[in-house]
């Protein structure tokens, strides 16, 4: 390449940036404010010097939209990468953001060929991808107050965490605010549990007695009444904050199914899981390996970006495998709930797939082969492990039956 190239080390309030020629001769080193204004002149500088592409640490957000949308290549590199590069510039070891931009500079001149440029992926891709994620934070969230409700029962009402299988269902939910504390559940009788039952259309199998004696089999707390009224307003108070959540939760599996039914590579994953309702892996699947197929040239470059291989260190007459770390963590638990979803009876790829989707079929396809480290890419840049089990955020909704 005979133009010139940048290196962004972004952050929250500035950008620093390096450009440099072919030749390595310095054209500018400056910062930009992240506000609308210095993002529109450090395109315009970019552009005005010709710079043919752009190293930055990572893959997505405003700034990388906007290097994109100035017409400019971008190299999206891992932390790891520009970390291991530092010693060649400086051994004292120091840091600073300028020096950051300018390695990073150094890496797109040096060693563009090392690297993908960084291929957008579709609007309907992105916006999968954002309600994926979006479900993630609020399950981790719904999962910390359901802890948190728990705890707080257990300190002085054990009954009433076992009455119900998960105590952020909504019957559950419905029980602690009609029954927040013992002083309310004393005159709890069979009656009175069926009648709440059949209004929350209850369908768990078990009869109002083998519930009631579940409820006061478990040991009875030694609380004095004014802490029971006060754990007794800790509960409402997370009650109230989880029924909506949960609300929410739902609300938003509904819009990823709608959304992968409407995607182009829907049709390809989902035939993947047995029952036609489990989508949410099968949304993880299709926004995290995105659209651009050149990403992963082969099986073993999905493998190591979803963290199924091992990393291999070998020194003379040592010889390991190590966990690999750096990985697309979403990209490796949606394909370990697809490895550990049953395998016997399970519809393999439709015969027919979309033209855009061949290098998906075969390397999903391949997923039980996955054993060799995978290259570095753009897109999810450059990431691995060998393969494990850990469960997905929502077992119950992520994995096939």
């Amino acid at each position: 390449m005979e133009g010139s190239f940048a290196g962004v080390d972004w952050a929250s309030e500035k950008h620093d940036v390096v450009v440099q020629n072919a030749a390595g001769e310095e054209l500018l080193a400056a910062s930009f404010a992240h506000d609308e204004a210095g993002l529109r002149s450090l395109c315009r500088q970019l552009v005005r010097l010709k710079v043919e592409l752009v190293a930055i640490e990572r893959p997505d957000g405003v700034l990388v939209e906007r290097l994109l949308d100035a017409g400019l290549g971008v190299l999206a590199l891992h932390p790891n990468q520009v970390t291991a590069a530092r010693p060649r510039f400086r051994v004292s070891g120091g840091k600073s953001d300028g020096f950051d931009a300018f390695v990073l500079c150094e890496l797109a001149r040096t060693d563009h060929r090392r690297f993908r440029v960084l291929e957008p992926d579709s609007d309907q891709t992105k916006a999968l991808r954002a309600l994926c994620r979006g479900r993630e934070d609020l399950v981790r969230t719904r999962t910390a107050l359901s802890n948190q409700l728990r705890a707080e029962l257990e300190r002085f009402w054990p009954g009433a965490v076992k009455i119900f299988r998960s105590l952020d269902s909504p019957i559950a939910l419905a029980f602690l605010e009609k029954y927040p504390s013992p002083i309310e559940a004393r005159a709890l009788g069979e009656q009175r549990l069926a009648a709440f039952l059949r209004h929350q259309h209850y369908s768990g199998g078990k009869t109002p007695a083998e519930l009631l004696r579940k409820l006061r089999s478990a040991p009875e707390g030694r609380a004095g009444e004014v802490e029971i009224h006060t754990r007794r307003r800790l509960v409402l108070a997370l009650v109230a904050l989880l029924r909506p959540l949960v609300a929410q939760v739902k609300q938003l599996e509904r819009q990823i199914a709608q959304a992968l039914a409407e995607h182009p590579d829907g049709e390809l994953f989902r035939p993947l899981f047995r029952d036609p309702k489990s989508v949410i892996t099968a949304a993880e699947l299709v926004s995290e390996i995105g659209d651009c197929r050149a990403r992963y040239p082969s099986g073993d470059a999905l493998a190591g970006d979803a963290g199924q291989a091992a990393v291999a260190i070998e020194s003379g007459k040592r010889k390991v495998a190590r966990y690999r770390w750096a990985c697309n963590k979403r990209l490796r638990d949606a394909v370990c709930t697809l490895a550990d979803s049953p395998a016997t009876g399970t519809p393999g790829p439709p015969t027919t797939t979309p033209a855009r989707s061949p290098a998906a079929t075969t390397t999903l396809a391949r997923s039980a082969d996955w054993a060799a480290p995978g290259a570095a890419c753009s897109g999810a840049v450059g990431k691995t492990a060998p393969r494990m089990t850990r469960p997905a955020i929502a077992p119950s909704s992520n994995t096939a039956p």
